[in-house]
Parts: structure tokens; C-alpha cells; sequence
């Protein structure tokens, strides 16, 4: 944007060349609304500049130059120049938050420290012109920061959360640099979504990758960490505290976390479609063996928290970080993803896809490429067919794989269960070959069986019959076999069971749950428990954040293996994760009462009736599957003992 002539406010002389922090702002759309309504536009222009006098004045200021709606203001640091661009955000959106949208104002600000020349009315130099593409760089409410700018102000000034946007190419400018913005916070400092509307800020670092022979494999370029930022990879302000956590040595082999891509549509409704993408993403890449994948469950710990990524690294024991965010319209798809170092905090590559909707499992095969050409990963034959194996091709059915997906996974309830099945079953009519739909749709009915949520007898039967139409119809989707391996052990089909949870292994070395949920649990119900506290093991390193239910395992086994303590222990760690789950209380009560320490046996028995008065052991046999029935017997024994019937 051209300025005109300098107004009186500014003190430096005609000619002359100083270094100043420069603060460049420029209402979004402000031509378009003139256009609009002159009337109504110009009365917002008085209350923009007001805003903007009054903070430029309150942090030391001085306004160089006006033109319209753009403000070029000089400061006598970097510090003032920011917290004035700060303040005067957050005093728009207070402002916003008051008004209709007609009535709001957004503006894009871009700060830069550098040489400027005032000379006959007008100013030039670098310092102007930088500090005006970092304007354009930035999306509406945020700031944009050039690296001098930001290593100068980053221990001196609370940032918030800062995201790299990598050095961009800055038109007319030679110098490639990193650039930095901050993301809005509410007036009471809570951080916004910001919706995009272009993204003008990432370029392609590289050139899709191309698969000869046919073979697309598919992998993220991570974009943007934090939650709710526009397409941005997040790198926490390095003076924000962090969590104390334990770090976890890196594997012997290369290691990746898919970190939860956000939603970036303007409806909250499809969080579903970026959960999705998420999954897609970490189950593909879960299918290499030479990669070492964390677990969706430990990923989507994250999700809406802005994070320092090497932080996440050393909490997670990985070498690599893929982000990014989703934007999906009825007919377009926008992914913005990263893959990151940990290690370093260094981006390897970002990209921006926009494709047709279309087009979205060939995008997801090109992410999960890029990642494999990017960490040099060698693929047998048969796991780059399984990486690029779509278990449908309509797109249609694939939406409503997503829906049921996240009632079904994400929101683990009856309701969500019984939502899930619909969003299944609709899945399955538009693509009857669909055998992922089939195997989850099984899914539904085993957990109504095994959460005791429908008292049909043939639940059971139907989860069976859908586990093994999906394997029938595609032998190598992983969840379809831990799922029959499942209920293969509620029918004492036990070495069935066997081989079908480690058919899901083999299909998918970084799946935990099958380790956990399939091997280790049909283990500890046929006398293989000495083998189970090394599988749960194995499937926490996979899932650090580990489930309730990987702990229950653990202590199922160590109880069978008399280790007492060492299952109370256990126990107690799925209660703090899951308080209300009554087969942990269960097993409380039995050890306390098996070691003869009777008020805390009936003070479990209590937890098990408060949580599900109308509980009944004969009730709960049908839910035990031991090969051995002197076990159920036994623990029966000390259950009634305890005060339970």
C-alpha cells in the first residue's frame, strides 16, 4: 500500500536515517466495506483509529504515517512496538465481542525492527517495507513478527502462543528470514479460533513426491501445533511453563507422533473430519515396522493444547512430530501440515494441499509418502500395499465412517455407541464392500455385550457375524481382526482368539490396543499371564498416556500371578484414571479380602454396588472368560467374602 504525506506528529527530520521498530496495521476488507456502505464503514474508521491512537500513545508511540485505514507507527523499542500490538487486539475484540458482525473490525498487523528515511514528506527504507508484508502475511486479529523482532522481545514480553510460519518469500524483498505470529487471545486471555479465510503464509518448501510402479504412500507434511491457530505449527513461548514430566528415551528405530490436526472449518461440527484425518494419518503410518508410531490415544492428549513440540518429543520418546489442520467445505478440503524434529524444534517440510474433496485419500497417501521419502523409510512389498490400501473408495461413505468413528471412539458412551451404529450402518448402504464400516459396526454390538447396554441374547452373534463379514470381505484391516479376536474370547473360542489378535499385530506392529485389549487380555483368561505385564509393556511405550484399561490388564495379571501389591498398585492406577470403573473395584475388593484386610475389601464391595446397585456375580460370570474355572471360583469366593452376591 502507496502512503501519503507524513503528518506533523512524526519528529524526525526531513532526510533523515534512523533504526525503528515499526508497527504497520491494515483494517481487513476495508475497501470492500466502503463499497458496501460508506456511511457505516467510516464510522467504524473513527472507532478503529481511536483504538489505535490511544494504545500507540500509551506505549510511547509515534504515528509516521496514515493512508485510509493503514497506520504506520514508529516506537523506541521492540518491546512497546509489540505490547501496543498486542493491546490494541485485544481491545478491538473486546469491542467485538459487543457488536454484531457488520460491526466488528479486524486488522492485520506486522512488525519490524529496521532503517527508515523520512525525505520530502514521505518514508522509505526497508524497515517500511518489511514491516508492510508482514502485514500482509498475517491473518485477521493476528500479529506478525520478523526474527529480529521476536529473539529481541521473546524473554522479555509474554507472547502467548507463537507459531513459526518458516521464512517465507516476502515480495521485493531479498532477504529470506523466519517469521513468527502470535495468536489472538479473548479479553480474558483465553486463545480464539481464527478462521481462515487464505493462507498466504506457507509456500511449498518441496515438490510432492511422485510414486513409480503405482505405489502412492501415503504421509502428513505436519502443519501448525496449535489447536486453534490458523494453520500455524506451534512452538510455545520458551518462557511459558512446561510439564515436569519424565522423558522417554528414543527407540532404536526412526519415531512419529501424528498430533491432533485441527479444525479450521467454520462449523465446530466437523471436528469429526480432522479427528478422522488424524487417525487415517497415524493408522497408515502404523503399518511400516521400521517405524515406531505413537498411539492415537497418547496423541489426542494434546489436542487444544498449545505445546512446545520438543517438549512433546522428550515426554513421548520420538524423533519426529507431524501437525497440521483441516479446512473442509461441502466441495473442498484444505491441509496444512508439518513434519518437525523434536529433536531440534526444526522443520523438515510444510505443506499446503487444496484439492477437491475428491481427492482426499490420494492427499492422505501423498502425506504419508512424503513422510516415508522424508525419513528414508524402506517398505516391504506388502506393507507399501497396505499403507495405500483404502478400505473404500466413496466419499460419501467414508463421511459417515468418520461421524460414527468419533461417537464410537472419541465419545466412548451408550448414546455415542447407539449414534455410531447409525453412521455405520449408513456407511455400509452406500458402500457394501465397506469392511472397516463392518468391522466397527460389530464393534458397537460387542461393547453393548460387554457394557451390559442391550440385554438382546444375540448381541453377541451380530458382533460376531459383522467381525467376520469384514475379514471376509478384506483380510487386512487390523481393527477387523482384533475385534473377532475379541469376541472370540466372550465365546471361549480361545485359540481362535489367539489368532486373531495377532493377525491384528502383524497387520499393524503399533497398534497397543491390540497388544493390550486383544493379546493380553485373551493371555491372562487362558493362563498365559507371565507373558502379559511384557505386552502392556510394550503398548504403554507404544501409548505413554496409557488407558485405564492397559493398567487393569496389569493388574488382572499380577493378581493371577500372586503379586499382590504390585496388582493393588495397578488397580489403583486405573481407578485414578477411571474411578467409576466397577471391574477395577471388583478386583480391589477381592485382594483386600484374599489378604485378609476386610475394611478395605468392604469398602471396594461398597464402590461396586454405589457405581451398579443392581450387581450380581452370576450376572458378571457371563463376562469372565477363564479357561480355568476354579479361577472363577476362587475369585468369586473372596468377592462374597468382601460382601458382594
Amino acid at each position: 500500500m502507496s502512503m501519503n504525506a507524513a503528518p506533523p506528529q512524526s519528529p524526525a527530520m526531513n532526510g533523515e536515517r534512523k533504526l525503528a521498530a515499526i508497527m504497520f496495521t491494515d483494517i481487513v476488507g476495508f475497501s470492500r466495506q466502503m463499497g458496501v456502505d460508506e456511511t457505516r464503514t467510516l464510522r467504524l474508521l473513527d472507532s478503529h483509529n481511536h483504538v489505535i491512537h490511544t494504545a500507540v500513545a500509551e506505549h510511547h508511540g509515534t504515528v509516521i504515517k496514515t493512508v485510509g485505514d493503514a497506520f504506520l507507527v514508529d516506537f523506541p523499542s521492540v518491546v512497546h512496538a509489540v505490547q501496543c500490538a498486542q493491546r490494541i487486539q485485544v481491545q478491538l475484540r473486546t469491542r467485538n465481542a459487543e457488536h454484531e458482525k457488520a460491526e466488528q473490525i479486524h486488522i492485520r498487523i506486522g512488525i519490524h525492527l529496521g532503517d527508515i528515511i523520512q525525505r520530502d514528506g514521505d518514508v522509505f527504507g526497508d524497515g517500511v517495507n518489511i514491516a508492510s508484508r508482514l502485514q500482509d502475511l498475517a491473518e485477521p486479529d493476528t500479529i506478525c513478527l520478523s526474527d529480529v523482532v521476536y529473539r529481541d522481545v521473546v524473554k522479555k514480553v509474554d507472547l502467548g502462543t507463537v507459531v513459526s510460519l518458516g521464512k517465507p518469500k516476502l515480495k521485493n524483498i531479498a532477504e529470506r528470514f523466519t517469521v513468527y505470529a502470535l495468536l489472538p487471545e479473548s479479553p480474558t486471555g483465553i486463545r480464539q479460533t481464527i478462521q481462515i479465510q487464505s493462507l498466504k503464509l506457507f509456500r511449498r518448501v518441496r515438490p510432492v513426491h511422485r510414486v513409480i510402479a503405482g505405489v502412492v504412500l501415503a504421509l502428513i507434511a505436519g502443519g501448525l501445533l496449535t489447536t486453534q491457530t490458523p494453520f500455524f505449527s506451534s512452538i510455545r513461548n520458551p518462557q511459558s511453563p512446561i510439564r515436569n514430566q519424565e522423558s522417554l528415551p528414543l527407540p532404536d528405530k526412526p519415531s512419529i507422533v501424528v498430533l491432533p490436526f485441527d479444525n479450521m472449518s467454520k462449523d465446530p461440527e466437523q471436528e469429526y473430519f480432522s479427528n478422522g484425518i488424524t487417525e487415517v494419518l497415524t493408522a497408515d503410518l502404523s503399518r511400516i515396522a521400521s517405524l515406531f508410531v505413537i498411539a492415537r490415544n497418547t496423541a489426542f492428549t494434546y489436542k487444544g493444547k498449545a505445546t512446545d513440540v520438543q517438549e512433546i518429543g522428550r515426554e513421548l520418546g520420538v524423533r519426529y512430530a507431524l501437525e497440521g489442520s483441516v479446512q473442509k467445505t461441502s466441495e473442498q478440503v484444505r491441509i496444512v501440515a508439518q513434519l518437525i524434529d523434536a529433536t531440534t524444534g526444526g522443520h523438515l517440510w510444510s505443506e499446503r494441499y487444496d484439492r477437491p474433496l475428491t481427492d482426499i485419500f490420494a492427499l492422505q497417501d501423498e502425506i504419508v509418502q512424503k513422510i516415508v521419502t522424508t525419513l528414508k523409510l524402506q517398505l516391504t512389498l506388502q506393507e507399501q500395499g497396505w499403507v495405500v490400501h483404502k478400505t473404500t473408495d466413496n466419499l460419501a461413505a467414508y463421511d459417515a465412517f468418520l461421524r460414527g468413528y468419533d461417537y464410537c471412539y472419541v465419545r466412548c458412551t451408550q448414546e455415542g455407541n447407539a449414534k455410531a451404529r447409525q453412521w455405520y450402518e449408513k456407511a455400509i448402504a452406500l458402500d457394501p464392500r465397506y469392511a472397516e464400516a463392518y468391522a466397527t459396526l460389530g464393534a458397537t454390538y460387542l461393547y453393548d455385550w460387554i457394557f451390559q447396554w442391550s440385554q438382546d441374547p444375540q448381541t453377541l452373534q451380530r458382533a460376531l457375524e459383522l467381525a467376520q463379514k469384514a475379514i471376509v470381505i478384506d483380510d487386512a484391516v487390523p481393527r477387523a481382526h482384533l475385534i473377532l479376536g475379541q469376541v472370540y474370547l466372550s465365546l471361549k473360542q480361545y485359540d481362535q482368539a489367539i489368532a486373531s489378535a495377532q493377525r491384528a499385530i502383524a497387520l499393524n506392529p503399533n497398534f497397543a490396543d491390540a497388544y493390550v485389549l486383544g493379546l493380553a487380555e485373551i493371555f491372562n483368561f487362558v493362563g498365559r499371564s507371565a507373558e502379559v505385564v511384557g505386552l502392556v509393556e510394550k503398548a504403554m511405550r507404544l501409548n505413554p498416556r496409557a488407558p485405564y484399561l492397559y493398567f487393569f490388564q496389569l493388574g488382572r495379571a499380577y493378581r493371577l500371578l500372586g503379586r499382590s501389591e504390585e496388582a493393588l498398585a495397578a488397580l489403583k492406577e486405573t481407578l485414578a484414571r477411571n474411578p467409576n470403573f466397577v471391574a477395577a473395584h471388583f478386583q480391589l475388593a477381592g485382594i483386600y479380602s484374599e489378604l485378609g484386610r476386610e475394611e478395605e475389601a468392604q469398602a471396594a464391595a461398597a464402590e461396586v454396588l454405589r457405581i451398579n446397585p443392581s450387581f450380581s456375580l452370576e450376572v458378571w460370570r457371563q463376562r469372565i472368560h477363564f479357561k480355568d474355572p476354579t479361577i472363577v471360583e476362587r475369585w468369586f469366593a473372596a468377592a462374597r467374602k468382601a460382601g458382594l452376591k
